[in-house]
């Protein structure tokens, strides 16, 4: 166990007579191998390198970090093996009890099988759907899971696996068993009396638990699983079948593709020349932007050179260039084969071409020539935010002042975009590595890539296709698909409690996410307590603690509740009171959390029945 002083931040989990099942990554290797003794007389646990000329170290940092480290002679640094905690999940009672923490669900925790929510709490308990009564009860198995908490567990090194389940099931304070040591064929005895606390969910099996269950409960799941299992086995063979009729497609395609290249070689692609000539209608409108020629953006790259990459877009690289006058210009490649990006190529050339704020990265020109799309830029030299406010050290360089520069500056760039400019524009992807910084650090919008605009009297639109960056989309977003201004005001909140904090929303390490935190030191008058320590000497606390206060107005859960960008612009500008906010937008593993006071007509959909049809990373 690892702890804070009394507080307990990451559990390895028991020994299995292999590895820890906390931590399955750390297997015997061609580095170093490790063994685990525990008897009458010593318990410890120690590793042997393997090669003995390797130098790897093992430290327990300050910030409450296990690294285990390599050096690498080469390129002279330490190379990380492995870390604890390594992710969210790895965070002793992430979840409740009998709640499993997934790292790769949107709902990190969920409540095991045959177990239900005892509150609406995202990271609460959960309760038994039936109530066990000790003489009539079964045991379900569960794989790929780590072994709850052994503190006040039981265990015997002489039993077998059977005569373990008939031990516990004798025993109506028995919840739970598992074998003691899976080396070679599970043996021993592990028993659990209490509830079942901080499990986590691995993609490799560890080994199996069996957990107490009223029998009704136990035959009503082994019946669903061996209906789904029944369903898998009609989906293999459907897939094998649709394989099949796809492979021969796919040659015929093959044949016919490299005939039709023949006759095309030389000359542009189909899909170039037609996105050229959309541009090309739009240039006919007097969009005022350049048109740059292949050769000059080679020139000015150097040929695309590594050297010249700033990053790596959502949909394609980004490279710095020095035009022959000598302006310093940003370019993004976007992918040749992506028709996503094909689809950005245009958003940005439609809705930026007139726009001119000085809170909005400027577009310059494109190229589509050959089979390159390019986007031409004004070059930012300070990067993006986010280089800044999750960097320990490069977060000193933005002190309170320049940080509520940066928030007023978004927030002019935002409203803008929603009642000033030509269309009513939402961004639909405002993230703190959107906002690009100038050589002032002045804030400047960028990536208008999913970007839609509305005409007339038009403020909602719907979606099939949800796209964004998780820990900034908005409730109704995700679940329904519906957009508007409002979604960029919930994303504008999110982005200032990440630079009041200097924390990411998504991947914080506490028991709740960003915004709940907020929320709950909010009302408990400890608002403070989230500020990012490289600025606590330099804030204007009165203006902080009114930063954050708009904040969890921004991200209320209904959309209706938010307010406007003029609202919000006014409201971190004076020291008018502000009303109370809502409890924030929040999606848990039951439903939607709400205030029952609310004032908005929006209601969530179906709890049970929650589907995205495509969600792209960025």
């Amino acid at each position: 166990m690892m702890r804070e002083r009394t507080t307990e931040r990451f559990r390895f989990g028991s020994w299995n007579g292999v590895q820890f099942s906390g931590a399955p990554k750390v297997k015997r290797n061609s580095v170093f191998t490790f063994y685990f003794v525990s008897n009458e007389k010593e318990l410890y646990y120690a590793f042997e390198l393997i090669d003995k000329s390797a130098f790897v170290r093992l430290v327990l940092t300050s910030d409450g970090y296990s690294w285990r480290s390599i050096w690498n002679k080469e390129e002279k640094r330490w190379s990380t093996l492995s870390r604890f905690p390594s992710d969210d999940c790895d965070y002793y009672k992430r979840c409740g009890a009998y709640s499993s923490c997934n790292i790769n669900n949107y709902f990190l925790c969920n409540c095991l099988d045959g177990f239900v929510p005892k509150t609406s709490d995202t990271y609460g308990d959960c309760i038994r759907r039936t109530e066990l009564s000790c003489h009539g009860d079964g045991f379900l198995k569960f794989s790929r899971l780590k072994l709850p908490d052994t503190d006040r567990s039981l265990f015997n090194g002489n039993m077998s696996l059977e005569d373990c389940r008939t031990l516990c099931l004798k025993n109506c304070s028995c919840t739970a068993y598992a074998a003691l040591d899976v080396s070679k064929e599970p043996s021993g005895c592990l028993l659990w009396f209490n509830d079942l606390i901080d499990i986590r969910v691995f993609t490799e099996d560890v080994e199996d638990i069996y957990i107490r269950m009223a029998a009704t409960e136990v035959e009503a799941l082994e019946e669903k699983k061996s209906h789904k299992s029944n369903i898998r086995k009609q989906d293999t063979i459907i897939i094998s079948c649709v394989l099949s009729v796809g492979i021969l497609i796919l040659c015929l395609t093959s044949i016919i593709y490299r005939w039709r290249k023949t006759l095309r070689k030389g000359k542009l692609t189909g899909n170039t020349q037609e996105d050229s000539n959309a541009i090309n209608e739009h240039e006919r409108e007097d969009h005022e932007l350049l048109v740059f020629e292949l050769s000059t953006i080679t020139s000015a790259t150097n040929n695309f050179s590594t050297n010249n990459k700033l990053g790596q877009g959502g949909f394609g690289p980004v490279y710095k260039g020095i035009l022959d006058d000598g302006r310093e210009i940003a370019v993004k490649r976007l992918s040749e084969n992506s028709r996503q990006g094909i689809q950005q190529l245009k958003n940005e050339v439609m809705h930026i071409a007139k726009l001119q704020h000085r809170n909005l990265v400027r577009l310059l020109g494109y190229c589509i020539q050959a089979r390159e799309r390019l986007l031409v830029y004004e070059f930012m030299p300070n990067k993006s935010l986010d280089f800044f406010i999750f960097d320990a050290n490069r977060g000193r360089l933005l002190d309170w002042t320049r940080r509520l520069h940066i928030i007023n500056g978004i927030a002019r760039g935002l409203l803008y975009l929603h009642q000033d400019s030509r269309h009513r524009i939402v961004h639909r992807d405002l993230k703190a590595g959107n906002v690009l910084l100038d050589c002032d650090m002045n804030p400047k919008i960028s990536d208008f890539g999913l970007a839609r605009s509305f005409g007339g009297t038009e403020i909602e639109a719907n979606t099939d296709h949800v796209v964004g960056t998780y820990g900034y989309l908005p409730p109704e977003y995700i679940i329904d698909g519906a957009y508007s201004t409002k979604s960029d005001v919930f994303s504008f909140g999110v982005l200032i409690l990440e630079i009041v904090s200097g924390k990411r929303n998504r991947g914080f390490c506490h028991e709740d996410n960003l915004l709940t935190l907020a929320w709950r030191q909010f009302n408990e008058g400890k608002c403070s307590e989230i500020v990012d320590a490289a600025i606590r000497d330099s804030l204007n606390l009165s203006a902080v603690l009114r930063s954050i206060h708009v904040a969890l107005l921004c991200v209320q859960l209904s959309p209706d509740d938010r307010p406007s960008m003029s609202s919000v612009v006014l409201m971190l500008s004076s020291e008018s009171t502000l009303p109370q906010p809502k409890l924030p937008g929040l999606i848990t593993n039951k439903n939607m959390v709400g205030d029952s006071s609310s004032s908005s007509s929006y209601k969530p959909t179906s709890n049970n029945d929650i589907t995205i049809s495509l969600m792209s990373a960025r």
